[in-house]
């Protein structure tokens, strides 16, 4: 599967402390059409400089590095406000990995034996805002959300159940205004809403605790 002609391409850093994982994670993207990559950094540290310095639409993130982690320099990202995405792939897939990353402000969460086309369709993905996770670690944050929360325990409405489906099907605020024949501001409306009665800040934590719930699936 290739990418259409007519989509944007999608610039990237990739950062990660092994240099062969950065070679061959560049050499993948150059192969395929639609994707640019700006520079790579080793830790961290690097990450935050060569983001500012790149302004990069995703930054592919592992965790585990020498010099500086990864959750830290999601978190620092996001405090800076800067716009590229957060797409982490690494090799990790517990708690303590996975939350901590979401909850820093990561768009999406691969592992690293992810095919390379479901690579390639979480980075658009990424791009465009969508939240992408893998099986695996949905399933984690299913579980991690389970801790009670403080919430109204007001119950979504009908048209808020299904924005939030089309959200866990990864579908964007200009898709799923398409789809629902609304505008986006609505949908914005929907979603604000929704995380407010699920107790949640963002996408990702709204769909895991849509499925522990049984809203969901």
């Amino acid at each position: 599967m290739t990418d259409a002609p007519d989509e944007p391409t999608v610039s990237l850093l990739i950062v990660d402390d092994h240099p062969v994982v950065r070679d061959g994670l560049r050499g993948m993207f150059a192969s395929a059409p639609g994707f640019r990559v700006l520079g790579e950094a080793a830790n961290g540290v690097q990450a935050l400089e060569r983001a500012a310095a790149l302004d990069p639409d995703v930054i592919l993130m592992d965790l585990r590095m020498p010099g500086g982690g990864g959750v830290d320099a999601i978190r620092e990202l996001s405090r800076r406000g800067v716009r590229a995405k957060v797409l982490v792939l690494t090799t990790y897939d517990t708690d303590s990995d996975t939350l901590p990353a979401i909850e820093a402000g990561a768009t999406g969460y691969l592992l690293k034996d992810a095919p390379r086309e479901e690579l390639f369709t979480a980075v658009r993905a990424a791009a465009d805002g969508r939240t992408v996770l893998s099986p695996a670690v949905a399933s984690r944050l299913v579980s991690a959300v389970r801790a009670p929360r403080t919430v109204g325990g007001e119950p979504l409405s009908a048209r808020e159940r299904e924005v939030l489906a089309l959200v866990a099907r990864g579908t964007s605020n200009r898709e799923i205004a398409r789809e629902l024949f609304i505008s986006e501001a609505t949908v914005k409306t929907h979603l604000t809403h929704l995380y407010a009665k699920l107790g949640v800040k963002d996408r990702a934590a709204a769909v895991a605790t849509a499925y522990d719930r049984g809203i969901l699936g």
